[in-house]
């Protein structure tokens, strides 16, 4: 038998001249917060090979400026992404914030004076919130609690956030004066769930605050903030889910919600019975965002079609519904009307890149406010994604998104990698692959995102179609019928099909395993649950619950018998496949000894598992040097594993 490397990583790493006395210069250095523990160490061959495709940046709308008409963008020019001001479209970014680590959030006051931001320590999703003063940041939080900025008031320069700072468990609400932090106000005491504050009354005297309770179970209060007392609005009996909940300046509370509808359809909410009363609904779509024009004109509403953005402006005089042209198939997010009426908005598609734009609602002209940096390297010669629709093993209809590498640039078969995402309440979307774009262009290699059962956009039903333990692994053999319908696929190569996957996703990907192992090469689970008990067990108190309404209840002796049978780690010995897995020390989601536990097991039966940790992070990789060395790992692997033909 002789095997067979292809692809241009492979060329390159024969070019090596191979000598030991120059090993040392012929490998690239290890990132001092990483541990690699038998990964293999990465020749320079393959950090050559891949840079064009690593040095490049992205660009994502943040706030408008009220005072300058400025955009607030986030974005990266060395490890992490900051904030930056941009004067005018395709203007010189000006750096304002400078951390070791990302900006999360941020947001100007109504009046433009004040600017608010919040970061974490090392992945740990323990947010403080700081004020940028006279160019320097302010922290106005304790430095220890957990918080969450929310919206301001319309008036009276008040930021409403939660924090656990009381329990060190759940969200309180509270209310503060960015210039006087230490005296903020709690207008909520929680004894649990997930709180939030969501949005104030046009004239500051109510607060809509939000109770997360499932993915599909939003509870809504009313928090009257004068006479300090508190109305809930919705049924706890009747769960319903709710998106970009505003208040309209004309006092109306606007929503996204699935109310008497399979899918979210965008109207009002009585402020007084909590009647919702549909305006606009797209049939088989979720709408899934909007915003609404300071003057109340103008809405701006997402519509999610099968996980593709269209953007729709509703017109609230005449009713009209128009769409803006040319706009490429991509994701649309984090719109914002301006205070003077223009729509900021991201742009994400993998034949542009995600850059800032803007809209004129009345005109539907839309300006390109960044180009992003892409090294030499045209976006326009990425692959557009494919839908692919099947049929599953019960007779229910689900997609996903095929990037099939060029056949002018990648004759005959190719291999595959089904990359599967974590939530499970989420959604597999046509956006930029980044450095995966090399993967396909440059190695020929097809990546498939499967939207299985459980993911959101496809109305509350489907995303009910997995809850508890009892359903859990008919997401699993969702991938089998992904697996069957793409192995009939004339393109693509099933001797050479892989799986990968973060979070929840990196669940599926081990289970997968189990259950697919004879149709598959290899595995790569990131920040993946490896045992549903011990998870649930040791991810942050704060999130238990929340994740017990999706998974099920260790602590019921049914459930948690249930839970030990569906947990790879249980049935570590029966994965015959290599195996790469990836975790952050800090991560308070799905801790490391989730991928610690797998590692030791599969190594006891003799496995080969490449162990990539890093000290720095938490769920998932954000430090570019980190985020790196990961990717040209991940193409080691693939080459040893998924990369060859037997002959």
């Amino acid at each position: 038998m002789r095997i067979k490397y292809v692809g241009v990583l492979i060329a390159a790493l024969l070019q090596l001249s191979g000598t030991a006395t120059n090993a040392a210069e012929e490998v690239a250095s290890t990132p001092t917060a990483l541990v690699a523990d038998q990964v293999p160490a990465i020749p320079n061959a393959i950090v050559n090979a891949t840079k064009p495709y690593m040095e490049f940046s992205t660009a994502s709308f943040v706030d408008w400026d009220p005072k300058s008409r400025a955009m607030l963008i986030q974005t990266r020019f060395a490890e992490t992404r900051q904030l930056h001001r941009i004067a005018a479209p395709l203007g010189v970014r000006e750096q304002i914030t400078f951390f070791d680590e990302p900006i999360n959030s941020a947001g100007f006051s109504p009046d433009g004076s004040t600017l608010l931001f919040q970061k974490d320590t090392g992945g740990n999703e323990v947010n403080q919130i700081f004020a940028l003063v006279d160019g320097r940041p302010k922290m106005l939080t304790d430095g220890k609690s957990r918080n969450q900025m929310g919206p301001w008031s319309k008036s009276r320069n008040l930021m409403a956030f939660g924090s656990n700072k009381r329990t060190g468990l759940y969200n309180d609400i509270y209310l503060m004066n960015p210039a006087d932090p230490d005296n903020a106000t709690m207008v909520v005491t929680s004894s649990g769930g997930g709180w939030l504050p969501i949005d104030f009354s046009p004239d500051d005297q109510y607060l809509l605050v939000f109770n997360y309770v499932s993915d599909t179970d939003n509870q809504l209060y009313l928090i009257d903030i004068i006479n300090n007392t508190s109305r809930q609005l919705t049924d706890s009996e009747n769960p319903i889910t709710y998106n970009g909940l505003k208040f309209a300046p004309d006092g109306r509370l606007w929503a996204a919600s699935d109310n008497g509808s399979d899918v979210q359809r965008l109207g009002t909410v009585n402020l007084e019975t909590a009647a919702f009363e549909p305006v606009i609904e797209e049939k088989l779509w979720d709408i899934s965002d909007f915003d609404i024009s300071k003057d109340g004109r103008w809405i701006a509403f997402e519509v999610n079609q099968a996980g593709r953005s269209v953007l729709k402006i509703y017109d609230t005089q005449s009713s009209a519904i128009r769409v803006p042209p040319n706009l490429p198939i991509g994701v649309i997010g984090n719109m914002k009307f301006a205070p003077w009426g223009e729509l900021g908005f991201t742009l994400n598609a993998n034949q542009t890149g995600s850059d800032s734009f803007s809209l004129n609602p009345e005109t539907l002209e839309t300006t390109r406010w960044t180009r992003s940096e892409n090294s030499s390297l045209n976006p326009a010669d990425n692959v557009a994604p494919e839908l692919v629709e099947i049929t599953s093993f019960d007779g229910e209809k689900m997609s996903g998104f095929l990037y099939r590498p060029n056949p002018a640039k990648h004759e005959g078969k190719r291999p595959l990698i089904i990359d599967i995402h974590g939530g499970p309440e989420s959604q597999a979307t046509p956006r930029f692959l980044g450095p995966n774009n090399y993967l396909v262009n440059k190695l020929g290699i097809a990546i498939f995102y499967p939207n299985v059962r459980g993911s959101t956009g496809f109305g509350k039903r489907f995303s009910a179609l997995d809850d508890g333990p009892f359903r859990r692994e008919d997401s699993v053999r969702d991938i089998g019928a992904f697996l069957s319908h793409l192995r009939r696929d004339k393109r693509i190569d099933k001797r050479r099909v892989a799986v990968t996957g973060g979070s929840y996703g990196g669940y599926m990907t081990l289970a997968s395993m189990l259950s697919y192992g004879r149709r598959l090469k290899a595995g790569l689970a990131v920040v993946g649950i490896s045992n549903f008990v011990t998870f649930l067990e040791s991810t942050q108190p704060y999130r238990r619950d929340l994740r017990r309404r999706e998974y099920g209840d260790e602590q019921n002796p049914e459930h948690r018998a249930k839970l030990e049978e569906i947990s790879p780690l249980r049935r570590a010995n029966e994965i015959n496949l290599p195996l790469m897995v990836v975790a952050g020390a800090n991560d308070p989601r799905v801790p490391a000894s989730e991928t610690d536990q797998i590692v030791t097991a599969m190594r006891a039966n003799g496995r080969p598992v490449w162990h990539l940790q890093a000290n720095n992070e938490g769920h998932g990789f954000r430090k570019k040097e980190n985020a790196d060395y990961q990717f040209w790992a991940s193409l080691l692997f693939w080459q040893k594993y998924l990369l060859h033909k037997e002959e």
